[in-house]
């Protein structure tokens, strides 16, 4: 006959205060669970979740002493009471082995005695609780010091006001939640060693970031600058504001000749904003939002990638490829409050192109065109915001000849949105050929000059669709609307690529506040210059890896303030 199978035993004890990192902590449960007769151990800070964890794995005691998230929780379920008490003896061992394990120098407390031993540093890494690291961050920024935020569990409106206080000073708040960057060729986080290149990365994905460095390096090139953003920076309450940052560093960076966006779906009203920055910049840049709709293969200097591997592939067809964004001819572009773009199409298919291809950076988008995205214009006679018009549409030709044989219809309109005063560029097509208006160049330039010619007035951009064969001329054609004042394209793609270099850099009063960083207070080049030099606190592995990459770093042996207990902190934080 088979004995009863013996019951297992749980023992624990709770530290109150004892702060120590979840690297240690993982080491010590691993270290507890090795000794003889235990079955399982678990050792964290005693929150919620992870006593939740405990209870799932039966490491919790019945009934469960009275313990906060700043205590230490260690647990042992062992075959024998004995055995149970006797791991427990052993957890002082454990932590003073670890311990000894470092390289004995003295390690300061606090950021201003990292500042007097390494007052060079230019980066801190932080890696703290969620409910502790903003504070740590704030430090860090009031020390004019970037921070490289690993911690999770930080609120949105903490992350906000830690953003805007970066960009304000000049300064990078990468995080939180970012597990990966590459700064000057060091790695923090979760980083591959790739070689150095001219391929710059911005990524709201650490593992997506770490799979188009490995594949640029596996295609023979490499990185300049990988700079993570935490996956929240691309949410409409954040704004993008680290990206922005990390497009206009790396648009002034000399090393980086490609910039590629990596990315989960941004929100519309952020995805519009960044896109619209990177129109702008002379340095190709490759879109990798993935699942988010694209406007086709290329725009202007926007390439759009399908997926991580199509990105970097991309990138290298950049780096190897001489074409250039079309220039706007030097022109200034227009201040606010001419910030609007309107569209007047004769051609239905070509109207409907144009939406498509702005529709993913001009927020809100109108239209007498149905698409998914696009607001319908309730008067097709009157324009708001962002307008697309087909002009050979239905509602607008009754008792009329179609606009690609009496272009009197475009000019009326271009007349009407020309003394918008919100409107900054006007985008028309003029098609040539067969039945077509036999000189439609000549029934607009006068309208066209006329508008050219007076202070602030809107930019003009023509798409002309046509041949050389076709009896108006399209040389003369074109000359005739360039004489007039007109920006003029042979085709819609370099059309719309003009008017995106034309539109200002803000499109509503509303964006004033998320708009890029004034000129002097835009992050330094230089802090991404290696080695890198820089605090760390909170996980001892991000303090070892950079010593494995022959990095500057001092680590510092943070505790949480007033031992964990935040009514404490609190207080403590008022008195001072």
């Amino acid at each position: 006959m088979t004995a009863p199978d013996t019951p297992s035993v749980v023992r624990h004890r709770v530290r109150s205060g004892a702060y120590h990192d979840s690297i240690v902590l993982m080491r010590l449960q691993s270290s507890l669970a090795d000794l003889d007769g235990v079955e399982d151990a678990g050792a964290v800070m005693a929150t919620d979740t992870n006593l939740a964890l405990l209870r799932a794995n039966r490491l919790l005691p019945d009934p469960i002493p009275k313990a906060g998230p700043e205590d230490l929780w260690i647990a042992v379920r062992a075959e024998t009471a004995e055995q149970a008490e006797a791991a427990l003896e052993e957890i002082d061992a454990l932590l003073a082995h670890r311990n000894s394990d470092t390289d004995g120098s003295w390690r300061p407390r606090s950021l201003r005695g990292a500042s007097r031993l390494l007052p060079g540093a230019r980066w801190v890494l932080i890696s703290v609780p969620g409910r502790f690291a903003a504070g740590v961050a704030r430090q860090a920024l009031d020390m004019h010091r970037n921070v490289f935020l690993y911690s999770d569990n930080v609120s949105l409106d903490d992350e906000r006001e830690l953003k805007r206080l970066a960009r304000d000073r000049g300064l990078f708040v990468l995080g939180p939640d970012c597990g990966t960057a590459m700064i000057g060729g060091t790695g923090l986080g979760f980083a591959n060693r790739t070689r150095r290149g001219p391929v710059g990365l911005i990524a709201a994905s650490g593992t997506g970031l770490q799979a188009v460095a490995s594949r640029v390096h596996a295609l023979g090139e490499g990185i300049s600058h990988a700079i993570g953003t935490g996956g929240r920076d691309l949410h409409r309450e954040i704004g993008a504001i680290t990206t922005l940052q990390a497009l206009d560093l790396l648009a002034r960076d000399s090393f980086t000749r490609v910039i590629c966006l990596i990315s989960k779906p941004p929100s519309p009203e952020v995805a519009a904003k960044i896109l619209r920055a990177a129109s702008r910049l002379e340095k190709p840049v490759v879109v990798g939002f993935l699942g988010y709709p694209s406007p086709g293969r290329r725009l202007g200097n926007l390439h759009f990638a399908r997926d991580l591997e199509e990105i970097a592939d991309l990138a290298l067809e950049c780096l190897a490829s001489t074409a250039t964004p079309p220039s706007d001819g030097g022109a200034a572009r227009p201040s606010y409050p001419r910030a609007y773009l309107r569209g007047l199409f004769s051609g239905g298919t070509l109207a409907y192109e144009a939406l498509l291809s702005l529709r993913p950076l001009l927020l809100p988008l109108a239209s007498n065109l149905g698409a998914d995205g696009v607001e319908p214009l309730d008067d097709p006679t009157r324009s708001s915001g962002h307008c697309i018009v087909d002009l050979g549409a239905d509602e607008l030709t009754v008792g009329r000849l179609h606009p690609m044989m009496d272009p009197d219809a475009a000019k009326r309109r271009l007349e009407q949105e020309a003394a918008d005063p919100e409107v900054a560029v006007i985008l028309m097509d003029l098609v040539l050929g067969d039945v077509a208006h036999e000189n439609p160049a000549a029934t607009l330039v006068d309208t066209i000059a006329a508008i050219c010619d007076r202070p602030d007035s809107p930019r003009i951009v023509l798409a002309v669709i046509g041949t050389e064969q076709d009896p108006q001329g399209l040389e003369q054609q074109m000359e005739a609307l360039r004489e007039a004042g007109a920006q003029v394209c042979l085709g819609l793609r370099d059309a719309i690529d003009a008017c995106l270099h034309l539109l200002p850099e803000q499109t509503s009063p509303e964006q004033t506040s998320s708009s890029a960083p004034e000129a002097e207070k835009q992050p330094d080049p230089k802090d991404l210059e290696g080695p890198i030099s820089a605090w760390n606190v909170g996980l001892e592995s991000l303090h070892d890896s950079l010593v494995g990459q022959t990095s500057e770093v001092l680590h510092v042996e943070w505790r949480p303030p007033a031992g964990g207990n935040e009514r404490l902190a609190a207080l403590l934080k008022k008195l001072s």
